[in-house]
């Protein structure tokens, strides 16, 4: 039998009892599971889907003290962190209870009968939506809350009607079994079937790729690298019956520091900008990673006020080691495409120092290599001639989940240009503060273009990211008994 050790990520001791991989058949009776409870939980009203939703949430603050330890244990990532975490993941499931509760997943759209001749004639119609179906939940290994066995994905899904398994992330089991034992102690309570929530373990791609292939998996939903991504999609893509799949992959978030905001407020952005980029150790799918800067004094003076602020950082260990191995790679892989270091914090075996490299515009926009995603705490810097250097260096990095642009401030030709560039490339374009930290709200809008998500009308975080697993449907001619539901399926 295969088992996952918890590990402690401080030490890289075992901790704890090992703890039992899924089997094929352990697979295949979770989705089972969680099909039988589809229908039935596809034709819930609003209250009743709410009415979990908080149960999960209280559930989870009631066991908060147990829940934060094990996650410090196998994350290292500090318990002000993690209860922070908790908050946001609780926050995130009562506001989708909110939501179903106010009805958002059964709206209708009414299209009266128009008399007459064609084509401006039509019957009857009535736009609503119904749920996909079990979902396929990938937790993530940097979120082991808002992204992971209760996080966004399962609370939008369960809100949308649909019931879901969960792949555990290798990273913390403990964590994860624990919390699939609070779920089930909610599901009892409410007389709902153990299948609604089902949680699958596994520390090599064979259990992912066996439930994404599931026949019953009506959809997969990812947050974690562009390669594990990229072959999740592939598999869903190669299924007899292909299925959405949305990832929320890499991203390396430019920031354009233009001159004038240099100028106003340079050592107030480079110590702002240094803690964004160490913030969690830099395991943020929103970190900084890029940094494009105009040539000019202005520069000139900021660039020494980031080395000296990102030198008073000390991150904390790496998730993994693993994830050290993968950072310290990733770092050198920029320096042998031609990045030149200003920066080599030092570090520990488990915590890395902050890392800065510089490199031109030119360079980067001519090796593939440069735009890869270093997942941890380092930022490159891209020293371009010009404006125009700046949107080729833009048009190059393809597809962020953020951009930022400090300076835009004035209607200019210029900034207008700027603009267009960044909105073409991010789903997220801010014009003050740093991209890490992402609200849940109803304006949010957590994916961008490949690739950093692979499928970029769709957001993982916010109200809308209900909306993944939502189908259309168009009701012609309904009888009354049906447009009496309300939207609700039957």
């Amino acid at each position: 039998m295969t088992t996952l050790q918890p590990v402690n990520a401080r030490t890289g001791a075992a901790h704890g009892k090992p703890i039992a991989a899924s089997s094929a058949d352990d697979i295949d009776q979770a989705v089972t599971d969680a099909h039988q409870a589809f229908t039935a939980w596809a034709a819930t009203p609003g209250d009743s889907r709410a009415a979990l939703l908080r149960a999960l949430a209280d559930a989870l603050e009631a066991e908060r003290d147990t829940l934060v330890a094990w996650a410090d244990l196998e994350t290292a990532l500090g318990p002000v962190r993690l209860n922070g975490e908790l908050d946001r993941t609780t926050f995130q499931l009562r506001r989708f209870a909110d939501l179903a509760q106010r009805g958002v997943p059964f709206e209708v759209l009414d299209d009266p009968a128009v008399a007459g001749s064609p084509p401006a004639a039509h019957a009857a119609m009535v736009r609503q939506r119904v749920p996909l179906g079990p979902v396929a939940v990938f937790a993530a290994s940097n979120f082991p809350f808002a992204f992971s066995v209760l996080g966004g994905d399962t609370a939008s899904a369960l809100a949308a009607g649909c019931p879901v398994v969960v792949k555990a992330h290798p990273a913390h089991p403990g964590l994860s079994q624990r919390v699939a034992g609070v779920i089930q102690r909610v599901l009892r309570t409410l007389d709902l079937p153990l299948g609604l929530i089902g949680l699958v373990q596994g520390a090599t791609v064979d259990a992912g790729v066996q439930l994404i292939r599931h026949p019953l998996i009506a959809a997969g939903a990812f947050t974690g690298s562009t390669r594990g991504g990229a072959a999740l999609q592939a598999e869903a893509n190669a299924r007899a019956r292909p299925i959405p799949f949305y990832g929320e992959l890499g991203s390396i978030n430019p920031v354009v520091a233009l001159p004038v905001a240099l100028a106003a407020r340079g050592a107030e952005l480079a110590r702002t900008l240094a803690g964004s980029i160490t913030l969690g150790c830099g395991q943020f799918c929103t970190n900084p990673g890029l940094l494009l800067m105009l040539d000019g004094p202005d520069t000139e003076a900021f660039i020494p006020q980031l080395v000296l602020a990102l030198s008073r950082q000390q991150p904390h260990p790496m998730l993994s080691a693993a994830m050290r191995k993968a950072f310290d790679a990733g770092v050198r892989s920029l320096m042998d495409a031609g990045a030149l270091s200003l920066l080599q914090g030092q570090g520990t075996p488990p915590a890395p120092g902050p890392q800065l490299l510089q490199v031109s515009a030119q360079r980067f926009i001519e090796r593939a290599e440069l735009r890869e995603e270093v997942f941890g705490p380092s930022s490159l810097i891209v020293r371009c001639a010009n404006l125009d250097e700046v949107r080729q260096v833009l048009e190059a990095v393809g597809g962020s989940l953020t951009v930022t642009l400090w300076g835009a401030d004035e209607d200019t030709a210029d900034n207008r240009a700027l603009v267009r560039s960044a909105m073409q490339i991010a789903g997220r374009v801010l014009f003050a503060g740093v991209p890490t930290g992402v609200a849940v709200t109803a304006a949010q809008q957590h994916g961008g273009p490949w690739p950093s998500s692979t499928a970029p009308m769709t957001t993982s975080v916010g109200d809308a990211a209900l909306d993944r697993f939502l189908r259309p449907v168009c009701l012609q001619d309904a009888p009354a008994w049906l447009l009496g539901r309300g939207g609700v399926p039957c």
